[in-house]
């Protein structure tokens, strides 16, 4: 968490045995992990005077410290601590988490990326593809093996903050794949 301006993690939060990332993000901080009293107040408002059992305690807990964010999905909330953030791990109670979280994060430069594929084996283009990326250190190339119908080919993906760059290395992808 020191070296990175930002770690996620999604699951290991809900009610079960193997629920364990809590407990340890609590133990990395050197804290406790306590039920966190704003948590329990809201669900026990969802709950409307339904029992509130240790699994639905046990998704409460936060970090000391912690920060919690909430999912439109669920009343049991994921939370942030530092610069971690602890999401759940169904993916739709997640995307509600990440929604929460814009407000912490600091924008970066928009990334755009340009995919094409080639229907031959990387083999065929491996040092082109070399070359290309030699030419643009700020723009990423990569190529991503696949098998369709028994015919291997691969998608060569570019990403890059400069437009300008990711064209003229698109170009270059472009007439690389024509020759196949």
């Amino acid at each position: 968490r020191k070296k990175y301006d930002y770690v996620f993690t999604t699951g290991g939060i809900g009610p079960t045995h193997d629920d364990i990332t809590t407990d340890c993000v609590a133990k990395a901080f050197g804290v406790e992990a306590k039920v966190d009293e704003n948590a329990l107040e809201k669900m026990k408002a969802f709950l409307d005077g339904k029992e509130l059992t240790d699994p639905l305690l046990k998704m409460l807990h936060v970090p000391e410290g912690g920060e919690l964010i909430y999912s439109p999905a669920t009343k049991a909330p994921g939370y942030k601590i530092e610069n971690v953030f602890v999401m759940a791990g169904i993916p739709k109670i997640m995307q509600g988490m990440l929604e929460g979280m814009y407000d912490y994060l600091e924008a970066g430069d928009i990334v755009k990326s340009k995919s094409h594929d080639i229907m031959v084996g990387e083999s065929f283009f491996a040092e082109e593809l070399t070359e290309i990326q030699n030419q643009f250190s700020n723009v990423s190339v990569g190529s991503y093996p696949f098998s369709r119908d028994g015919v291997y080919g691969a998608t060569i993906v570019l990403r890059s903050s400069d437009d300008k760059a990711l064209a003229s290395c698109e170009k270059l992808v472009l007439k690389l794949i024509s020759k196949f």
